[in-house]
């Protein structure tokens, strides 16, 4: 519907007005990836999106940093200590109550994720970082697809164009995203946020948080007939087993249709770790693009005689 990126702001409500003629047996989604080249998965649980831009005001306008630098507190030094308080150096996020909802792994669902792990080098050489990291007591697939995390996604303020320019700026802004694991609510996630950097901003500047976006998180049902004819399409169309994995991205709009239309989300998509998602020269295999369409008309053909026969 070409509002993805920018929220759907409309699509909930279309959804809610017009459920009948909606209604069906199951929803597939085609927008996640695979453990590999020719090596299938279906996604079991995305993670939601709680997305804020805080912003930081102290004087009216920029002033000279000769003339005022020493008796106004400088906004991006104060954005930058407020981020600096947002997570510990080991990446456990630090804002009281964050973690509260977040449900707990079992021993059966660390199973099932290490069954799918990406191995520490594949993940070094997927995004040329020079090591890993984030929260300890979990694995790197795990905190991808069942921990919570926050990230700055921009940093902005004052003069950053070529040259000097002595300025202490009038404001800076950062635009953050948290992303939420099951049963965490993101209305509830922003009220958090907000009410901790209002306690620990200074009362020498001003800052106020704008809530630009957000998203439910998703887990599925793995016993249900769409998905055991998802399992069964790809296992034909790839001649190898399919995996169970966690997205660590989100589509707010899977909840939006579970929860309006009643019934299962599959997940079943084609891409691939290496594909650079949302960067330059994102990509798909030819080979995912063929089977693939093998995969599909196979799971509309299976799920409609499974199903059918409820």
């Amino acid at each position: 519907e070409g509002g993805e990126e920018v929220g759907s702001q409309g699509l909930d409500k279309y959804l809610e007005q017009h459920v009948s003629e909606l209604a069906c047996d199951a929803v597939l989604v085609s927008d996640t990836g695979m453990a590999g080249i020719n090596r299938p998965s279906l996604c079991v649980a995305l993670r939601g999106l709680c997305y804020v831009e805080l912003f930081v005001n102290g004087p009216t306008s920029d002033l000279h940093s000769g003339s005022y630098g020493g008796v106004v507190e400088n906004p991006a030094i104060a954005l930058a200590r407020l981020i600096s308080q947002l997570k510990d150096d080991s990446g456990k996020v630090l804002i009281p109550g964050f973690y509260d909802d977040v449900r707990t792994l079992g021993a059966a669902d660390r199973a099932a994720l290490q069954t799918a792990a990406k191995s520490d080098s594949d993940l070094l050489r997927s995004t040329g970082a020079p090591r890993l990291f984030g929260e300890p007591g979990f694995t790197p697939t795990e905190r991808l697809g069942a921990r919570p995390t926050l990230d700055v996604n921009g940093i902005y303020g004052g003069f950053t164009g070529e040259g000097a320019k002595t300025v202490i700026p009038a404001q800076a802004a950062a635009k953050i995203s948290m992303r939420l694991v099951a049963d965490q609510e993101p209305k509830k996630i922003g009220d958090l946020f907000e009410r901790y950097v209002n306690q620990i901003a200074p009362d020498t500047v001003k800052v106020r948080v704008e809530r630009l976006h957000g998203g439910h998180p998703y887990l599925a049902r793995t016993d249900g007939p769409a998905i055991g004819a998802a399992k069964q399409a790809l296992q034909e169309a790839f001649d190898s087993e399919p995996l169970l994995e966690r997205e660590g991205g989100s589509i707010p709009i899977v909840v939006t249709l579970a929860q309006a239309l009643k019934v299962d989300v599959v997940l079943m998509g084609f891409g691939y770790p290496d594909e650079h998602s949302h960067a330059p020269n994102e990509h798909l295999p030819l080979s995912h693009f063929d089977r693939g369409m093998v995969a599909a008309a196979r799971f509309f053909e299976i799920a409609g005689s499974s199903l059918a026969a409820r």
